[in-house]
């Protein structure tokens, strides 16, 4: 899977519609091959960005869990913190 989508569910603060449209357009250019569509092919790639965003939104407002809500800094900090042993770069 695409490794630049990024877990939006169980943040605080929750997911904006940005970022679920981002991760949205990242999953429908994977699965489509097409970065950009050609204009014959434009409306139905937005129609599937916006039908996956609809679809992931629908799903976060029906999932439950008991976890605590993850800060997005301190899951920050920690994937840097990831970075640099993996990389070297500390």
């Amino acid at each position: 899977m695409c490794r630049n989508i990024k877990t939006l569910f169980n943040f605080e603060p929750p997911a904006t519609n940005d970022e679920i449209h981002a991760a949205s357009l990242q999953y429908v250019r994977k699965v489509s091959g097409f970065n950009k569509p050609s204009q014959v092919n434009e409306e139905a790639f937005n129609r599937a960005v916006q039908e996956v965003a609809i679809a992931t939104q629908q799903l976060f407002d029906t999932f439950v869990t008991n976890a605590g809500a993850r800060d997005r800094e301190v899951e920050a900090e920690k994937a840097r913190a990831r970075s640099a042993k993996r990389f070297g770069t500390e």
